[in-house]
């Protein structure tokens, strides 16, 4: 394969790319490049192109020679821009690896940062930075990244084996949080680190810096083909073809003390849609301590009250770095004309951007997004309907908690992704993706979620995490995929060997056992909450406006009842295309007099159960006409498979044995021989119209004396009428006959004259 540039520069002011080149260098480079060109403080570095990604699959998984002299040119720019030396024992350069699709799939593929840290480079660090703390933690966490995404030392079940050794020293000595740790403590650690990597792998960790990077490049290609981006492509119809880019910059640190922070935000509230600098950062960390939950970060301002226990923000402690990001925050969203995500790092006060990026968002946030920017003359109405995916104004029509329920609320999170979710607790990716299988609806617990969590994900109602904030992994991903989530629940305390939670005041939670998620509030609730019906905002039927002005297509809606067709008519719907009129007999208290006329031994039977469905139909349409007030509505005589309607346990059929008189030993008998195989064929439809026409004049019957009420209350009614399942020109004939025979009844008898098309 013939190949042109593989590597693009990028910082100092400058770039080779632009944002325009997202094919070429994913999401990530191209808005790397971008950020560059327009003066905001970038480190610097270089972005290898999907090119090379193809190329890599195309070889078996090889880079291409040419490559190596390529990306040496490129660090040397990067070495002369940030003015440090990669591999140098006393003025080191730290890079990062991160891969970059064209598409965002957040933590779905992997990450490398520190690399170029060895047990000689950690101490010109030390001696460049006078914080051996800093150092040592840096280099605790780029020895334990590499062993698990590059090694390939893998994690054991549920549990981080580095982690396992880092919580057992934390517990040792007492710690509850990471930062606690002593330089002894980082340094002890990194030891305990290479020699695990040693005793699993049989192979030392490489202390060659240049080796670290190719390692760390070839293991950003192979995340491309991993279980979960693969599952992630298919869930987001992201071809496999586009590849990714891998962009490798200078590290810049966030964990250099209080002075030094990290974290992520956005341009405008990703859950509500609400014009506000939304985001979290942690101080004295780094990036990927927000992304993977690991600590339950502080929010940047003060714009919504503060959670409990949080006392300051990014704006009281870092006012310099926070007034710059949210100059930066305006500059992008301006440029980009959309909603952004913005990584960020301050290191001892000065601010340094790590990304940005369309935001994913909610469902909610997209609509009000997308009107907000047409009313600020940021975007035109085209691009504004282009933002919101069909998916997403189908969630916002998903039930909601009935207010009026009680609510045994359990523990609270941060409300990451709206939404109701009821399901059974299970605690593992594999459990949720089993019982899901099954019909089972779960409820996914972790202390954290991973990008290996994907599948549960997909497969879960709902997600709930006990750390991290709404910015992390299991936040941004579940709110891409319309999932409700709580994050950061601090109260429960998970374990996956007893495969339980427990809450502050003592209950515990089993595996199995059912809880409900408020997404929007960030509840976490006992037993199964009822739902009831969406309340939709005034932004969604401002974009449903909008859309109106660009259809091409009408709409009617399905609807069988009166509530069906008002809720479609708010929606937009053109009229009804088809009222299943049998639909209208599922009811508890209408079913008895359905069976009652389906199991008649002759005509006198089925009238007496006829005149009992004969109300209940006229005023269903009457209900769906006022609905509908001029518009058409399209509506289908009956079509009952007849085996749907009869009984089916013992209890059933005792129960309408008693009502008709008859013996149950005879119903018994009908529901075998009513027991339909093919959906097309059979005594049904137009059929049992022709063989009891007096079914059919019921219905005709309930249709014109309806409309005819109708008219009487100023009601504009356009009833169309659709004989079913018609196989020969006789069969409609016959119906035909009937309905107008009925319907010239009716008219005469309520001096109602219809403009109605009585057949069709």
């Amino acid at each position: 394969m013939a190949f042109g540039k593989m590597v693009y520069l990028f910082g100092g002011g400058k770039a080779d790319g632009t944002s325009a080149m997202r094919e070429l260098l994913g999401g990530k480079g191209a808005n790397l490049a971008e950020m560059a060109r327009l003066g905001l403080p970038v480190p610097a570095g270089f972005t290898i192109t999907t090119e090379v990604c193809t190329a890599y699959y195309q070889n078996k998984r090889k880079l291409p020679p040419a490559l190596q002299q390529e990306v040496e040119t490129a660090l040397r720019h990067v070495e002369k821009t940030m003015g440090a030396v990669f591999g140098d024992a006393k003025n080191p350069l730290l890079v990062s690896c991160r891969s970059g699709a064209r598409a965002s799939m957040p933590g779905m593929m992997d990450t490398v940062l520190n690399i170029g840290l060895n047990d000689r480079t950690v101490e010109g660090l030390i001696a460049k930075t006078g914080n051996p703390r800093f150092a040592y933690d840096s280099y605790r966490r780029f020895v334990a990244m590499y062993g698990d995404l590059v090694m390939g030392l893998k994690t054991e079940g549920d549990e981080n084996p580095f982690d396992a050794i880092i919580e057992k020293v934390k517990t040792w000595k007492g710690y509850q949080e990471d930062t606690e740790l002593t330089v002894d403590d980082l340094t002890e650690l990194v030891l305990d680190f290479k020699e695990l990597i040693r005793s699993r792998l049989g192979r030392k960790f490489p202390e060659d810096p240049r080796e670290q990077l190719w390692g760390a490049i070839n293991a950003v290609f192979s995340s491309w083909m991993t279980p979960r981006a693969v599952t992630y492509r298919q869930l987001y119809n992201i071809p496999e073809t586009w590849g990714t880019a891998v962009s490798v910059q200078a590290m810049v640190f966030g964990n250099m003390g209080q002075t030094s922070a990290t974290g992520v935000a956005f341009s405008r509230d990703p859950l509500t849609g609400e014009k506000y600098f939304y985001g979290e950062y942690l101080v004295n960390a780094q990036g990927e301590d927000v992304v993977a939950g690991l600590r339950t970060p502080n929010p940047i301002n003060r714009v919504k009250p503060l959670p409990d226990g949080i006392t300051s923000t990014l704006a009281d402690e870092m006012p310099q770095a926070y007034q710059e990001l949210d100059d930066i925050r305006l500059k992008l969203e301006k440029h980009y004309r959309d909603m952004q995500d913005i990584e960020f790092t301050v290191q001892e006060g000065k601010l340094w951007m790590l990304q940005c990026r369309n935001g994913k968002r909610s469902a909610q946030a997209a609509v009000k997004i997308a009107i907000d920017q047409v009313r600020e003359k940021l975007i035109d109405e085209a691009t504004a309907i282009d933002r919101v995916a069909p998916e997403q104004l189908f969630q916002l029509l998903l039930p909601y908690f009935d207010p009026r329920a009680q609510r045994e609320v359990i523990a609270w999170g941060l409300p990451a992704s709206p939404g109701a979710a009821v399901g059974q607790v299970v605690f593992s990716a594999s459990e949720a993706e089993a019982w899901a299988k099954n019909g089972r609806q779960v409820i996914l617990v972790r202390v954290e979620t991973s990008p290996e969590d994907i599948n549960g994900m997909i497969s879960a109602q709902g997600v709930l995490t006990a750390r991290g904030g709404r910015t992390s992994h299991a936040a941004v991903v579940a709110r891409g995929m319309g999932k409700t989530c709580v994050v950061g629940a601090s109260e429960i305390s998970v374990s996956y060997a007893r495969k339980e939670f427990s809450t502050k005041s003592g209950l515990t939670i089993q595996k199995g056992d059912w809880i409900s998620l408020d997404g929007g509030k960030g509840q976490v609730i006992r037993g199964r909450l009822p739902t009831i019906d969406p309340d939709l905002t005034d932004d969604f039927y401002a974009f449903m406006k909008l859309t109106s002005h660009f259809k091409r297509l009408g709409v009617r809606t399905n609807a069988d009842t009166p509530h069906d067709a008002r809720a479609a008519r708010e929606l937009g719907a053109e009229g009804i295309g088809l009222c299943r009129t049998e639909h209208m007999f599922f009811s508890h208290d209408r079913i008895t007099a359905m069976r009652e006329m389906i199991l008649a031994i002759d005509q006198d039977g089925r009238r007496q159960a006829l005149e009992k469905l004969l109300p209940m139909q006229r005023e269903d349409f009457f209900g769906i006409f006022q609905a509908m007030d001029g518009l058409p509505v399209t509506i289908r005589t009956l079509d009952p498979p007849l085996h749907e309607f009869l009984p089916h346990t013992e209890e059933e059929i005792s129960e309408l044995a008693q009502v008709m008189g008859v013996e149950q030993d005879r119903i018994q008998k009908a529901v075998t021989e009513l027991q339909e195989q093919n959906p097309m064929l059979g005594h049904r439809g137009c059929r049992l119209g022709v063989v009891y026409p007096e079914i059919t004049t019921m219905q005709i019957r309930a249709i014109f004396e309806a409309a005819a009420h109708a008219v009487t209350e100023k009601i504009k009614v356009l009833p169309e009428i659709m004989i079913p399942l018609v196989g020969h020109e006789k069969e409609f004939i016959l119906q035909k006959a009937v309905v107008d025979k009925t319907a010239k009844e009716v008219m005469a008898e309520t001096g109602y004259a219809s403009n109605t098309s009585p057949a069709q």
